[in-house]
């Protein structure tokens, strides 16, 4: 089995990857193809065995789980964060719409003038 799927991708055109993106996952690809073929045919070395045991416990979940939730996290930050400065900007167009409803902004020095 192994020589011959390996044969066969070697065969199959693949393309070039258009980014380095690509790249890797067609990398990561070739790489967990060739671990399965292992594992099936009793060769995989213990390396091998022990990453994908390791990816079956419940340990490994849960720290895919916090590494998600952490990313959502930091999501909602960012989204936080625009959407103050969006709020910032709203209210400087908003002094400024009041400064020129009071007689075009004359008299008006700063932004404490009008509190």
């Amino acid at each position: 089995m192994g020589e011959n799927s390996v044969a066969r991708a070697k065969k199959s055109p693949r393309g070039r990857a258009a980014t380095p993106e690509q790249q890797e996952n067609q990398l990561i690809s070739l790489a967990v193809q060739r671990a399965e073929e292992m594992l099936l045919d009793g060769t995989a070395p213990p390396s091998i065995i022990t990453h994908y045991l390791k990816l079956a416990t419940s340990r490994e979940r849960l720290e895919q789980e916090r590494i998600k939730a952490e990313n959502d996290m930091l999501k909602a930050k960012a989204d936080a964060l625009a959407a103050s400065a969006r709020g910032e900007e709203a209210y400087k167009e908003v002094l400024e719409a009041f400064k020129s409803y009071a007689g075009g902004g004359v008299g008006l020095e700063s932004d404490s003038d009008l509190q």
